[in-house]
């Protein structure tokens, strides 16, 4: 076997043993808090008409038809073997929908926030911070890295609040809430678009900004300690200019970088699950809020799951990039 194809390898079964313990703790997880969706349902339906009777009939059929009267061991094998064929299960809560539905219409509305959040944030977050190496001791330098630092600092979701009282409350530029206006049927039309963008700008802002400080400071103790390097101070004995110095800086800098991709994605996407709540935002988070305040067993399960695969993948695409790339991995692998 070729040493390349055995690291892939490596960082494969490392890739799949992870999915199968978040795949345990998203099982087991919610059995552990107390209450349970079929009890929810119940309490909810005892306030009505319905006689005692009815309801513990109801209640038995409920506990059946979801399997939650099987051994928890019965019930994990099942989980197991439904998961790995991507069959996620019935949501309790919402009317019975399969849980692959429910997410097939979550997930993109939070991808199309989180990628593009993520890549842009890294590329302004390394610029700045390169560029703030590069001319230490300027008030350029100065005004970066301290905007960076405070804004790195800010959690996600009280950037998102600062935002929404600046933009929306007082100065009215921008909506508060929701992915688009509820008027309006999802579509390609321009009508849709501009309601979609309108709506996406704070949202996108609040996980943006706080994002871009963090790769600010990372990128500025790079490109600092690469300036130190031989081919630096050689170059600029040959005058070199300075801008072709600053461009060799970046892309060596930027190797690091590309691996705290994989990493800072899931700061993002929890800082995210908690924005998408406040701004109302049609995504993963507004499912998530409903499934844990069900205690949808079924739906909770499906979205972890989901989450923590598109995280794996994430991190095994970076990992692959940063293979070609950086020379020194598939040398290192070939030894």
């Amino acid at each position: 076997m070729r040493p390349l194809y055995r690291y892939f390898l490596i960082k494969l079964s490392f890739l799949l043993a992870t999915y199968f313990v978040a795949v345990s703790i998203a099982f087991f997880l919610p059995r552990i808090a107390p209450g349970n969706p079929v009890q929810q349902i119940i309490a909810g339906l005892s306030q009505g008409s319905l006689s005692p009777e009815l309801l513990d009939q109801y209640q038995r059929r409920l506990i059946e038809e979801f399997g939650l009267n099987k051994p928890l061991h019965v019930q994990y094998l099942e989980f197991l073997k439904n998961a790995f064929s991507g069959n996620l299960g019935t949501s309790i809560s919402s009317f019975r929908q399969p849980v692959t539905k429910l997410i097939a219409w979550h997930l993109p509305w939070t991808l199309l926030l989180l990628i593009p959040a993520t890549l842009v944030s890294w590329a302004v977050g390394n610029y700045l911070g390169a560029r703030a190496a590069y001319r230490r001791g300027t008030l350029f330098e100065k005004i970066t890295v301290s905007t960076g630092i405070i804004t790195s600092q800010i959690p996600y979701y009280w950037m998102a609040m600062v935002l929404i009282f600046a933009f929306a409350i007082k100065l009215g530029w921008v909506p508060s809430g929701s992915a688009y206006d509820p008027t309006l049927a999802p579509s390609f039309s321009w009508e849709f678009i501009k309601s979609y963008l309108r709506h996406y700008i704070l949202p996108f802002l609040s996980i943006a900004l706080v994002s871009t400080g963090g790769w600010i400071i990372g990128m500025r103790v790079l490109a600092t300690m690469e300036l130190g390097s031989t081919y630096v101070n050689f170059s600029e004995r040959l005058n070199v200019s300075n801008e072709i110095i600053f461009r060799y800086v970046l892309r060596n800098s930027l190797l690091p970088q590309v691996t705290g991709i994989a990493i800072q994605l899931g700061t993002v996407m929890a800082g995210q699950i908690i924005t998408e709540q406040i701004f109302n935002y049609q995504g993963m988070g507004i499912l998530l809020a409903r499934a844990l305040g069900t205690r949808d067993y079924p739906l909770i399960q499906g979205i972890f799951l989901i989450l923590i695969g598109t995280l794996l993948l994430a991190n095994f695409i970076v990992e692959f990039i940063y293979v070609l790339i950086d020379p020194r991995i598939r040398l290192g692998a070939r030894e």
